[in-house]
């Protein structure tokens, strides 16, 4: 009897294949998300949306959970601290946090967005000298109001407001308070003039810059604007993802992230002995002079430790009386 099943099986040809057509090899399934926590001091490059370097550094880490602290335009480089994991539990917190920057005004030339990605519309001629630059920036330290630009994310009836500025679309913008804690003059080689600044959350630089100029009289916008600092963190230790990407492998990446207490170093920390951090976890109020717990003469947050191995519990508000009251906590499994 012939074997009729020999030529199948040493030659199988699907339906597809004698159609011509071309199978594609299934694809490798992803490795499964594993836990990562901690913080990422990223350089952010020009050219890049804060979210998409987030994005990618959250691939290079296999992260199921991240977020960034502040966004900052394409244009602009600098620190962008990414928090993963637990850490995304303080994250607010530098977003509340004051701000440095470092930018290059130009004067004498608007742009329609205030920075180097809008069009020209208006020049005019750069007479000032460094005694008049001095005299206008000392009109904006300190508290003083900002209308938000129409290129930026601020939404109205949920689109963001550069969306009606690019349908040639501009909205009535209700003035900001912020505050500039600091303004000075790094160089200025007409018309380049390079200033640091130190503010509060909401303050937008591009808006600084073409306020400066308007207040010199000749207009201006942003060359390049670059964040140095955010709230205790600078850019010292921060990498690019060039250099995050060449570390290795995930486990190499890890290694190189702040710890999620990188984030609270500005804050007191207390140490509980099992027993307290174990109710400290459950959400319990601890009394820590009545339990014989060291406290700071202090009010106010504090950094929560387990004493017996150093593990972060999270944060706690230390009130009248050394009450130790739960605030976030972290999870210690």
């Amino acid at each position: 009897m012939a074997d009729n099943t020999t030529a199948d099986a040493a030659s199988p040809i699907s339906g597809n294949e004698k159609r011509g057509k071309r199978i594609q090899a299934p694809r490798a399934p992803r490795p499964p998300r594993m836990p990562v926590h901690g913080v990422l001091l990223l350089d952010k490059p020009v050219g890049l949306s804060s979210n998409d370097a987030l994005i990618r550094a959250k691939r290079m880490l296999n992260a199921p959970k991240a977020g960034h602290t502040g966004t900052l335009d394409p244009f602009a480089t600098g620190l962008l601290p990414l928090c993963f994991g637990e850490a995304t539990k303080f994250s607010q917190d530098l977003l509340e946090a004051d701000k440095t920057y470092e930018a290059v005004v130009h004067l004498g030339v608007k742009t329609d967005t205030g920075d180097t990605e809008g069009q020209v519309i208006a020049e005019r001629a750069v007479d000032v000298d460094i005694a008049q630059i001095e005299a206008a920036m000392a009109r904006f330290r300190g508290p003083i109001s900002q209308v938000p630009p129409m290129h930026s994310a601020l939404k109205r009836d949920g689109k963001p407001l550069y969306e009606y500025a690019r349908a040639g679309i501009t909205l009535e913008r209700e003035a900001r308070d912020v505050v500039i804690h600091s303004l000075e003059m790094l160089g200025y080689q007409a018309p380049m003039l390079t200033i640091r600044v130190t503010c509060s959350k909401g303050t937008y630089i591009r808006v600084l810059g073409e306020d400066l100029g308007e207040a010199l009289g000749c207009g201006a916008h942003l060359n390049a604007l670059r964040r140095t600092g955010v709230g205790p963190l600078s850019l010292q230790g921060a990498m690019t993802l060039e250099q995050f990407d060449a570390a290795g492998e995930v486990e190499q990446r890890k290694a190189l992230l702040l710890p999620v207490d990188g984030l609270l170093q500005s804050f007191p920390a207390v140490q509980l002995p099992d027993e307290l951090a174990r109710r400290f976890l459950h959400g319990q109020r601890l009394p820590l002079a009545k339990e014989g717990v060291a406290a700071p003469e202090y009010s106010g947050r504090v950094r929560v430790y387990r004493e017996s191995d150093a593990v972060l519990l999270g944060t706690g508000l230390l009130q009248e009386y050394s009450i130790l009251a739960p605030e976030r906590l972290v999870s210690t499994a």
